[in-house]
């Protein structure tokens, strides 16, 4: 699991650039097997200011903000 696997399957800047997904949904696609290996390249995407994370109504969703 890449962070670039992550940032393509929460959008697509030509059809959807405002796409979110939840943190189940991207767990789920990726088949992720360790979920603290995810949070930890979800925080560091954060941390770069490339992914942004909202919480609607209690579930986390995430959001790519720059290309």
């Amino acid at each position: 699991m890449k962070k670039i696997d992550i940032l393509n399957y929460i959008t697509d800047f030509r059809k959807a650039p405002n796409a979110r997904k939840s943190f189940a949904e991207i767990s789920q696609h990726l088949q992720v097997t360790e979920v603290n290996r995810l949070e930890a390249l979800l925080t560091e995407l954060k941390q770069l200011g490339t992914v942004r994370e909202m919480d609607v109504e209690g579930t986390r969703y995430f959001q790519v903000v720059t290309k």
